[in-house]
């Protein structure tokens, strides 16, 4: 496990404007349980060439670094919609009522480049332009409605597990968004 390359085969596709990596994305883990059991590791490959202060925060909140200490670790999965998102982050009630920057202060919408295309897509989730904070969310799906309006940063990478955990947390959502099984992140880093 260590840095994972960006395959530029998937470059193009992925932005509504031509920008393709300039380098090795960087690349964060996120560990699940479903129902108290560990369920595997998602990989996620950011992409700091094109969002770096979204790309930042995400992953000072997988590492615990950001200025108030808060972490993704422990806290849940509060929404998943099938066919649609998972979303979590909630690293301040972490029952998806509350979340906080790794600095401390809401982000503005750094751009609208990436989109939301496929399944695998990571994005923050918001309550309306630059209102970011630790609320995150996986595509199920492609969700072109959600491209301009929320900043997507990542993607699960092709080369992990990560895609089948995401397929085993589909399977416990519903389509109110309420899990039939609790969806936790055990553990969470940066990869070097």
């Amino acid at each position: 496990r260590g840095r994972v390359a960006w395959n530029t085969t998937m470059a193009q596709d992925d932005l509504t404007l031509p920008v393709p990596p300039t380098r090795a994305a960087e690349a964060v883990y996120l560990d699940f349980s479903i129902g108290g059991r560990p369920c595997g590791r998602v990989v996620v490959q950011l992409r700091t060439d094109v969002a770096p202060r979204t790309c930042e925060n995400f992953a000072a909140l997988c590492s615990g670094a950001g200025a108030l200490g808060a972490t993704f670790a422990s806290s849940a999965m509060h929404k998943v919609f099938p066919g649609f998102i998972a979303q979590g982050g909630d690293v301040v009630n972490r029952n998806g009522t509350g979340g906080v920057s790794a600095d401390g202060d809401r982000l503005d919408d750094e751009n609208f480049l990436l989109r939301h295309h496929r399944a695998g897509i990571v994005s923050m989730a918001n309550s309306g332009p630059n209102t970011n904070t630790s609320q995150f969310f996986f595509t199920l799906a492609a969700c072109p409605d959600l491209d301009g309006k929320h900043v997507a940063f990542g993607e699960v990478a092709p080369d992990s597990e990560g895609m089948d955990v995401l397929r085993a947390m589909e399977a416990v959502g519903s389509r109110t968004g309420r899990t039939s099984q609790p969806v936790h992140i055990e553990a969470c880093g940066v990869l070097e």
